[in-house]
């Protein structure tokens, strides 16, 4: 089997001649210089990315295909044999993550909008990819109850040690769902890659919860990792005018959304008077007013040393990308970064050549590299 170290290095050794395009502008930061490097353009509003062992990259659009680019190309044929999705709203096709042991089995998952005659909900689909092609395509996750919203599907999902899946749903718009342990939205869930509850699930003893949820109160969880050191989830999700969180997962944690926020509804009137209760856990960080933060990943590689251990988050309403310093579970400074590029920022990543990768969410979406400014 091929550690995670080993698939790092030789993704790293593959990436290194990946054709990109600089932008020309250096920009800087509190303790650092960089640049932007266009790794490829065209892309109809890309959610998320993977990145392969071969050196390609895996991208999907929400549009409902999922891309590759291969050698700095973006080729032109989509990857076939997606399973059947909805494209509305805020739906479509939205993460994709690969299986731990991807070099061994070729397996990935991606997480989706589906629609039948009950509605819209979350759906997650295990598969092998290959040439080009998704093969053996399985339902393993589905959030019910359906719900004829086309909004707050959440999505994003992670793998922890032991090789659990993590994935969330958003409220889907219907705020008090998110505090009915019965129902599937408003909250995590955590499953095995067959698609069973995973051991130790708070509802796996209690009736009255869900056997895959992990957490719950949670409105619309659009940025997940895990940390390098502890390997908690680390998540933050949306909030509505204001009271946008990050949060570390604990099971059967309430993160209290809607009976608890530092937000106001959109419409300018308070959705509750209180931002704390006993058996609601408080958020790590928050934002106010709120940045609609998107994508999240902290850095481990060396082209940065000054970024060690950062937190980055990337932000759709206010166009940028924020560096959170944290110390001891907590946020000691934060800097906001890209600002005059304009650009929403949809999905933050890691990438093994140890630089940032960030997609852009807009019709002709954007892959970008981070990188030191020579």
């Amino acid at each position: 089997m091929l550690s995670v170290r080993s698939f790092i290095t030789l993704s790293s050794l593959l990436l290194l001649w990946l054709p990109i395009v600089s932008t020309g502008q250096t920009f800087t930061s509190e303790n650092t210089h960089f640049k932007l490097e266009t790794v490829t353009t065209g892309l109809e509003h890309p959610w998320s990315l993977a990145f392969l062992p071969d050196g390609s990259v895996l991208v999907t659009e929400r549009a409902g295909r999922l891309r590759v680019i291969q050698n700095g190309e973006l080729l032109p044929q989509a990857v076939r044999g997606l399973p059947s999705l909805a494209v509305s709203g805020q739906g479509g096709l939205l993460d994709v993550l690969l299986h731990p042991d991807f070099q061994e089995n070729r397996t990935l998952f991606l997480s989706y909008a589906h629609s039948s005659r009950k509605g819209m909900t979350t759906r997650v689909a295990r598969a092998v990819i290959e040439n080009g092609q998704l093969k053996e395509v399985v339902v393993i996750f589905e959030a019910l109850p359906r719900s004829n919203t086309s909004r707050h599907f959440g999505g994003r999902m992670a793998f922890d040690a032991s090789g659990y899946l993590y994935i969330s749903v958003g409220d889907r718009g219907e705020m008090d769902r998110a505090q009915d342990t019965q129902d599937g939205a408003g909250g995590v869930h955590r499953i095995t890659v067959n698609g069973k509850p995973a051991p130790g699930n708070p509802g796996l003893d209690d009736k009255g919860t869900k056997d895959t949820l992990f957490t719950w109160g949670n409105r619309n969880i659009q940025g997940m990792t895990v940390h390098p050191e502890s390997g908690d989830i680390w998540t933050h999700e949306h909030g509505p005018r204001g009271g946008d969180e990050i949060n570390i997962l604990t099971a059967g944690t309430n993160y209290g959304w809607p009976e608890i926020t530092y937000g106001i509804g959109y419409s300018g009137l308070p959705i509750t008077l209180d931002t704390a209760k006993e058996g609601m856990a408080q958020p790590l960080h928050y934002w106010d007013p709120s940045i609609a933060p998107s994508g999240m990943a902290f850095y481990t590689g060396s082209e940065f040393p000054e970024w060690q251990g950062n937190l980055f988050v990337g932000a759709l309403k206010l166009r940028k990308l924020v560096r959170l310093e944290i110390e001891n579970g907590r946020v000691t400074n934060e800097e906001d970064l890209l600002t005059n590029l304009k650009e929403r920022i949809r999905d933050v990543r890691a990438g093994p050549d140890g630089e940032l990768w960030l997609l852009t969410d807009s019709p002709e979406g954007k892959v970008y590299r981070i990188v030191p400014a020579q």
